[in-house]
């Protein structure tokens, strides 16, 4: 990666080149940091520019530890499903495939697929942290997607049907079977998930609070149509902007070494996991954090 390297006392800041994203920070305890700690600001900053922001070493934290550090950058989330929650901090969202003393613990197989955290929801989630507990052998990557640098690229004939257009966003596909829906149908299911997390339309196209860059705000994983368009017209278009979207050219990988922190804004990026092989144990904590600026311009807090 190119990069633009600062070092100040121990800490080593590697920018992304100009058109690229992605930030990697050595040298930073982040179980010291509060509100008020002058790296916060560098911090946020460093998201604003870089996208994605990897912190190294941050070995060992407690989960106290992680929640402390998700209140030093803004509010932490408590996901509105509380199967995802950590047992004693609900701030944490366990991405699971180990249950604990036989006891279910988070949930498997979470976000392998193209999204952006909380698309579906009338206030979308701001920044997205993660720090893994253990890694599978096999997959050990996440993969971002550069929205705006998708969207400055974009054909004059895609182009045309996102601009000034709403887009819907709806969580029901991804719905997680639970426990409680046990002798329901599965018509139950989705019209009882619906009215808990209803679908939700926002523009195509996003301005960024800080940055200004405008913004293609569509994900294969959640958006289901553009608003006004037949059924027949929306199948056409989001295949062919997702067709746009996700190719090779625009995937940034990240591949996670141990003490990893990362950090991220949702506005700009779409995400997706990996897949481990069958059998390989995988445990990620991961914190939303709104950063209580408007998601985008236009948009009330």
């Amino acid at each position: 990666m190119n990069a633009v390297i600062l070092e100040k006392e121990k800490v080593s800041i590697t920018e992304a080149a100009p058109g690229k994203i992605g930030a990697e920070v050595r040298g930073w305890d982040v179980t010291t940091f509060t509100k008020d700690s002058p790296e916060m600001e560098m911090l946020r900053q460093l998201i604003y520019r870089n996208k994605v922001v990897v912190i190294r070493g941050q070995y060992d934290i407690t989960e106290q530890e992680q929640v402390n550090f998700a209140n030093a950058v803004g509010r932490p989330q408590v996901y509105f499903q509380a199967n995802y929650h950590h047992p004693d901090y609900p701030e944490i969202f366990v991405s699971n495939n180990l249950n604990e003393d036989g006891q279910k613990f988070g949930v498997s197989g979470t976000g392998r697929y193209w999204h952006t955290d909380c698309a579906f929801e009338k206030h979308p989630l701001s920044f997205t942290s993660v720090r893994p507990i253990f890694f599978p052998k096999s997959a050990r990557e996440t993969s971002y997607i550069d929205m705006a640098r998708v969207y400055r690229e974009l054909p004059d004939d895609l182009r045309r049907y996102v601009d000034g257009a709403m887009a819907m966003q709806e969580a029901w596909p991804r719905y997680k079977v639970q426990a409680c829906d046990i002798d329901r149908s599965i018509e139950e299911i989705i019209e009882g998930f619906k009215t808990e997390c209803p679908p939700i339309a926002h523009p195509a196209v996003i301005q960024h609070p800080v940055t200004g860059e405008k913004i293609l705000y569509i994900s294969s994983g959640f958006t289901s149509g553009l608003v006004g368009l037949s059924h027949e017209e929306n199948e056409r278009v989001m295949k062919a902007l997702f067709d746009f979207v996700e190719q090779p050219k625009y995937v940034h990988t990240h591949f996670w070494e141990d003490g990893d922190l990362i950090i991220w804004d949702n506005r700009p990026l779409i995400h997706k996991g990996s897949k481990a092989k069958p059998g390989e144990k995988s445990r990620m904590y991961r914190i939303g954090i709104y950063d209580d600026l408007p998601f985008y311009v236009g948009i009330d807090q």
